[in-house]
């Protein structure tokens, strides 16, 4: 048995959730996200505790993944989630431009306007150099945080670029420190 699987959602005040087809439409105090159900897995609640429930053993690699799923929803339409980012390096920074665009100096030639998809909010500090990527949908502020980090990635020599926050960067010696 799957043991994420067999973990009960709680469901907050004010959530409701709604099962048509194989998506289930998860609304909140947010707004609204769906994730996919697999085929012979179902949800059922009892006493404000959402249970995902499958019917047979076939479809048991889905059911932990579909569990993730439906909590992902809930937790970001209750919470949301966010990613935070930190741009080093001399020069590097990120500057908002409306509400739907993000320029980035990160020593090219040229700035780079990153267009934000809708649902994804991004704030940046005075200093200009933390960026924190929110929403509601986890995989769309996950991904754009990854494109994000993508426009320059820490370098191993030097550790300048765009990195999560937190992240543990191993620092190599150049061609002199190798003896």
């Amino acid at each position: 048995m799957s043991r994420i699987g067999k973990k009960p959602i709680p469901l907050p005040a004010g959530v409701k959730y709604t099962v048509e087809g194989n998506v289930a439409t998860v609304e909140g105090p947010k707004g609204k996200v769906t994730a996919l159900i697999a085929k012979g897995i179902s949800l059922e609640t009892k006493d404000g505790v959402l249970h995902v429930v499958r019917e047979n053993d076939k479809v048991a690699p889905f059911h932990g993944l579909t569990r993730a799923l439906v909590f992902n929803a809930v937790e970001g339409v209750t919470n949301g989630w966010k990613k935070d980012l930190d741009i080093v390096g001399i020069g590097y920074r990120a500057e908002l431009k409306g509400k739907s665009m993000v320029v980035f100096t990160l020593g090219y030639s040229h700035p780079i306007e990153f267009p934000l998809p809708t649902g994804i909010d991004v704030a940046i500090d005075p200093k200009q150099t933390h960026l924190t990527v929110s929403g509601i949908d986890r995989q769309k502020v996950g991904q754009v945080a990854a494109d994000m980090r993508s426009l320059r990635k820490p370098d191993p020599y030097k550790n300048k670029g765009v990195r999560y926050s937190g992240e543990k960067l191993k620092k190599k010696a150049g061609k002199t420190g190798s003896k």
